[in-house]
């Protein structure tokens, strides 16, 4: 019975194929939109936690602006790391130069220039494939050397940069290292974080004119212990600089979450009014129902006459609204799936600078694949409850 209900569902839609498709389109539209709006949410918190496990998500940031007259030297900061080993593994004054890096007559203005520690490289996940890294002796004695990325070793030394001089701004620096490669695409169109030159803080803050650094990076012994290490961070500069200002402490994973959670609310905020479309989709399927039943008037009538019962009849006009919503659904899938691989595409052109892909989850298909099926039921029951409750008698006199 089941079977059969079915087969005449569907060749009721094949017998008016143009106005079914009509019917299927705010549902498709709608699938679809669900399907690739969550997609590229997936992709964006994908890249996202990315880019953060290249920065580390056991690293704390600290920045110090001072607050009146009072600073924080930097073996101050070195201090309170090295009285709490139990919570913290390494810390790095970061400062950064202004100007630009320039190798004979090529300018690179887009190069991360970075004055570090010796402890920076393993911090960052940075390894040396040639030379050498920042030694203790090159911060004592404010030596003019820096070691630079896999992206200024290929593209301005053509991968022999160790020995050679780099300017950076009007100063000269000689490369003692490269380090190993970070981003997968080796193409010279954009560098990355393999663009990127670090040399001594102690030499950076010269060239600056700073006394002291204002960003340092600090790493724990574990991302279970970030609380209380941010916590014992606050209260140390708190207690130097005598006051709750003229500090930020900040960690990568508390940035994590708070990025993805932004992220979220953003897709959740979209694919509500995607969802907008499988509500109108739902009450063009009650009215091409409520129209069909008008249409098919002496047909309910014949099939009372002859002993249907009205579970039969709502379950004939049910099913029909069912399969409709469903056949949509499964096109909007198939079409999701489409403009995601054609997204997947286009996105690598349109940004160079972040890699970015649209995954739709199979949650995400089976819940738009649901509600589209649920709602053909919902809106399919009215149209269906009223052919069920049609008099034979006056339905046979329809004309």
């Amino acid at each position: 019975m089941i079977y059969e209900t079915f087969c005449e569902a569907v060749q009721n839609i094949w017998s008016n194929k143009f106005r079914t498709f009509l019917t299927m389109l705010g549902i498709i539209i709608g699938v679809t939109a669900v399907i690739v709006i969550v997609g590229l949410g997936n992709g964006m918190t994908q890249s996202i936690a990315s880019s953060f496990a290249d920065l580390g998500t056991n690293i704390i940031s600290v920045q110090v602006m001072g607050y009146g007259s009072r600073s924080v030297e930097v073996e101050d900061v070195y201090s309170l790391v090295d009285a709490h080993p139990d919570l913290f593994e390494a810390v790095s004054p970061t400062a950064s130069i202004n100007g630009t890096v320039k190798v004979g007559t090529t300018s690179y203005s887009n190069t991360s220039v970075k004055g570090v520690s010796e402890s920076y490289l393993g911090m960052s996940g940075y390894t040396v494939r040639v030379g050498r890294g920042i030694n203790y002796v090159d911060l004592t004695d404010n030596k003019k050397i820096c070691v630079v990325g896999d992206y200024i070793s290929r593209v301005a030394y053509g991968g022999n940069a160790v020995g050679q001089t780099i300017k950076i701004g009007s100063e000269k620096y000689t490369i003692v290292g490269v380090l190993e490669a970070k981003v997968t695409d080796t193409s010279d169109q954009e560098g990355g974080s393999d663009d990127i030159v670090l040399l001594p803080y102690t030499t950076a803050l010269r060239v600056s004119k700073t006394s002291t650094a204002s960003s340092y990076a600090v790493t724990v012994t574990s991302e279970d212990n970030i609380s209380e290490a941010k916590t014992v961070l606050e209260n140390g500069l708190q207690e130097l600089l005598n006051s709750d200002e003229g500090y930020m402490v900040t960690s990568m994973s508390e940035m994590l979450d708070m990025m993805t959670s932004m992220v979220n609310m953003v897709v959740t905020i979209l694919t509500a009014i995607a969802a907008i479309s499988l509500l109108v989709g739902g009450i063009g399927i009650m009215n091409i129902m409520m129209v069909s039943v008008t249409e098919r008037t002496r047909e309910i009538g014949i099939r009372k006459a002859l002993g249907a019962k009205e579970r039969a009849i709502l379950g004939l006009f049910v099913t029909e609204a069912a399969t409709t919503s469903a056949l949509g659904g499964v096109l909007g899938i198939g079409l999701g799936y489409l403009l995601s691989a054609l997204a997947n595409r286009i996105l690598p052109l349109v940004m160079s600078d972040m890699e970015m892909t649209v995954s739709p989850s199979l949650g995400s298909v089976a819940v738009a694949f649901g509600i589209s099926v649920g709602i053909g039921v919902l809106f399919g029951y009215l149209p269906a409850k009223r052919a069920a409750r049609l008099n034979p008698i006056e339905a046979l006199r329809y004309d």
